[in-house]
């Protein structure tokens, strides 16, 4: 009987093993950050001059950087005119604005889509998101040591630091604890839990990509919205 038993304990622990460390494993995973024209000085200074640009809502230089078949998201068409319909180009509270800036800020990556020309797609984590992960339920951590806590709040006990892992999200907005506060949280799976961590230090696949090409006249833009560089 004894033996039995034992055998029994081994073979729930071997069980448990198998289903544990695969979980683990995932959660260890990482997409570390990268900038792969970092080097290059005509992007570099095509990019702050860009940046400024997008600061003073230069409508001019934003669409006389445009490539003519520019894509404008997953269901926009192509084209300059469209391009400029649906982000609403016109307008100072354009969503553009706000989200062309916040691409430029993090590096970049090069993309080969189809027979078209390789592109450079701001940010990485697009073109970069492992093919065996789920993009729509997953973020990538894009900062160093992160400090996950129990609750969304900056008081509230921290339970994990993480850097650069890739996570599986359950919530991408929770308010903070504190209403007067407009921090907003996004809620993670850890193993046997889960934690919270401020929303702009991750990022899912799927959020806006500005992806770029080299033309005779410098660099233009040849796609910008929700998982453009897929």
């Amino acid at each position: 009987m004894y033996k039995s038993a034992l055998l029994i304990g081994r073979c729930c622990a071997l069980a448990w093993a198998l289903l544990v460390v695969p979980a683990a494993s995932a959660q260890e995973r990482k997409l570390e950050p990268v900038d792969e024209a970092g080097q290059d000085a005509s992007w570099v200074r095509f990019k702050n001059r860009l940046l400024e640009a997008v600061a003073k809502r230069d409508r001019k230089f934003v669409t006389g950087i445009l490539h003519p078949g520019v894509r404008s998201g997953l269901e926009g068409g192509r084209g300059v005119a469209e391009f400029r319909k649906q982000w609403a180009l016109d307008s100072d509270a354009s969503p553009l604005w706000r989200e062309l800036a916040s691409v430029l800020f993090l590096g970049a990556a090069w993309n080969k889509r189809d027979k078209g020309p390789a592109e450079l797609c701001a940010p990485y984590v697009a073109v970069r998101w492992p093919d065996d992960l789920d993009a729509f339920h997953g973020g990538a951590i894009i900062t160093k040591d992160v400090l996950v806590k129990a609750a969304p709040s900056a008081d509230s006990t921290t339970v994990a630091t993480l850097s650069y892992n890739l996570v599986e999200v359950a919530d991408w907005e929770v308010d903070d604890q504190l209403s007067a506060s407009k921090q907003k949280w996004v809620k993670i799976k850890l193993g046997g839990g889960e934690g919270f961590l401020p929303e702009e230090q991750i990022r899912s696949p799927i959020e806006h990509t500005a992806c770029f090409v080299r033309a005779e006249g410098g660099w233009r833009m040849i796609g910008f919205g929700p998982g453009s560089g897929r």
